[in-house]
């Protein structure tokens, strides 16, 4: 469920349960943007991680974990916490990645404007599946006594998320390709001198 970006670049929004009080993350601040760069990093893990091979997965989360470890600066702490609550590998664990985003975001002024609305986004998103993680536990557990519309309904809350998800990868595709050409278009600017020609 990885929603980075997405909602900025894309309109798209986060499947709240029924009930949910809470609202949703706000887009990506405009004054933010111009930190973009900043946390493509982070993107690309985010998108990387569920996709890749086993190997490779326990090689991202790993040197996630052990910069968080070693230098727990608040950016690597921050990128351990995305990893944690990437959803599709071994090391995901929802409960930890809501915990340790709850604490940077308790001291908000460490984190760029960026990062920030990345971490609520993130930490908005988990929330809601371990509210739906909840709910199916719940019914499982009650199949005998619930008639079967209710699994049904659950079921097609389940399938209306994997979705949503889907289209939230693909957002997250497109904004990173118009992350990579103002970053293109930024280098390009830099390598012209004052006068307006191309520096040798």
């Amino acid at each position: 469920m990885l929603l980075a970006m997405v909602i900025a670049s894309s309109g798209c929004s986060l499947v709240r349960p029924a009930g949910a009080e809470k609202p949703l993350p706000p887009p990506l601040p405009d004054r933010a943007q111009s930190e973009w760069p900043a946390i493509a990093p982070l993107l690309e893990m985010m998108s990387v991680l569920p996709q890749t091979d086993p190997a490779r997965q326990a090689e991202i989360f790993q040197s996630a974990k052990d910069a968080a470890s070693i230098a727990p600066t608040t950016s690597n702490r921050l990128r351990y916490a995305l990893a944690l609550g990437v959803p599709g590998h071994p090391g995901s664990d929802p409960v930890a990645a809501q915990r340790q985003l709850a604490q940077l975001l308790a001291r908000p002024e460490t984190l760029l404007a960026s990062e920030r609305w990345l971490a609520t986004v993130v930490q908005a998103d988990i929330e809601q599946r371990l509210v739906l993680q909840a709910e199916n536990q719940r019914l499982r557990d009650e199949v005998p006594h619930e008639p079967n519309d209710k699994i049904a309904g659950l079921t097609r809350r389940l399938a209306a998320e994997s979705d949503e998800n889907a289209r939230l990868r693909k957002a997250l595709e497109e904004a990173r390709a118009k992350l990579d050409a103002v970053t293109h278009i930024e280098r390009a600017i830099n390598d012209r001198n004052p006068n307006g020609t191309r520096t040798p």
